[in-house]
């Protein structure tokens, strides 16, 4: 049997609004998610033995708190195997950085349920891998379909918008990380104190037809409290001609959207070589991350 490779995408969020607090203590959360073509590579191997996970990466955990162990471990069972999985090595190609609101984990995750749905046939129908997903992390689901989307409850009931137009994409990665539990702590916390300082609303861009056009980031303020170099980069990136700079996700990284390539990449040189990693990307339509995103049949040394 051959070995299939998958694509895992990155995501920035456009637009991430706090609701409140629900019932099971998660945040309920309106946020629109824009999938990217940055992305890691999943290559899964069969052969025989115990599940195993491989990273070029170090630091990756490669154990069973990885969410690519735990997505092959819940489809597994939804599968109605017996025991834990067996019989796989998957290799991760990580060019994702990790704590940087970039959902890498979590495409990780979802392209992993696409690769072995795809090896352990008969596979899932849709609905219910989708359902999988979910019980995965709340960004999870949004990587199966990709495009423009808009994400409620926990984030994990997606709901496809009008793509948004190609935009170039200038990501700064500082050196810190920020875990999502900080970020909602921090949102809570300043919240408590009564210490929240609303952002102003930005507009994206041209033409774009739906009300989330006005965008802001709920956990922005909170996490530029504690680390000022989030509200840096944003004005850095507005420097170098941004047309919308915020941080995405729960951080640290700070995206800005060009209309062209070559404003992009300039920014990116203008930037380059201060206190954080710049890199060039765009976003990806519903077509396009399809195309992207779909699993190949290939052939891994062993």
């Amino acid at each position: 049997m051959n070995a299939v490779t998958i694509r895992a995408h990155a995501k920035i969020n456009l637009d991430l609004r706090m609701l409140g607090t629900r019932p099971d203590g998660f945040h309920e959360l309106r946020t629109v998610f824009q999938a990217l073509a940055l992305h890691d590579v999943l290559t899964v191997v069969p052969r025989p033995g115990p599940f195993a996970l491989e990273c070029d990466v170090p630091g990756v955990p490669l154990d069973g708190s990885n969410l690519i162990w735990k997505a092959a471990s819940r489809l597994w069972h939804a599968l109605r195997r017996p025991g834990e999985p067996v019989d796989v090595l998957v290799r991760l190609e990580k060019r994702i950085p990790m704590e940087a609101g970039l959902g890498g984990g979590s495409g990780d995750a979802a392209a992993a349920l696409l690769a072995l749905n795809q090896l352990w046939e008969p596979g899932l129908h849709p609905s219910a891998l989708s359902e999988v997903a979910g019980t995965l992390g709340s960004d999870v689901p949004f990587f199966l379909e990709g495009g423009t989307a808009l994400g409620l409850g926990r984030g994990e009931e997606i709901y496809p918008l009008a793509d948004l137009p190609r935009q170039w994409v200038v990501l700064l990665i500082p050196a810190f990380g920020v875990s999502s539990r900080e970020a909602y702590r921090w949102y809570d916390s300043d919240a408590s104190a009564g210490t929240l300082i609303a952002r102003p609303e930005q507009t994206m861009p041209g033409t774009w037809p739906v009300r989330a056009s006005r965008m802001v980031n709920d956990l922005e303020g909170p996490v530029a409290r504690r680390h000022p170099e989030i509200d840096q980069m944003c004005e850095a990136l507005r420097q170098a001609g941004a047309g919308v700079a915020a941080m995405t996700g729960s951080g640290s990284t700070v995206y800005g959207l060009f209309p062209g390539q070559a404003e992009a990449t300039a920014a990116m040189d203008a930037l380059a070589g201060g206190p954080w990693h710049a890199l060039v990307t765009e976003s990806l339509d519903r077509v396009a991350y399809a195309l992207a995103s779909r699993p190949r049949a290939c052939r891994a040394n062993m």
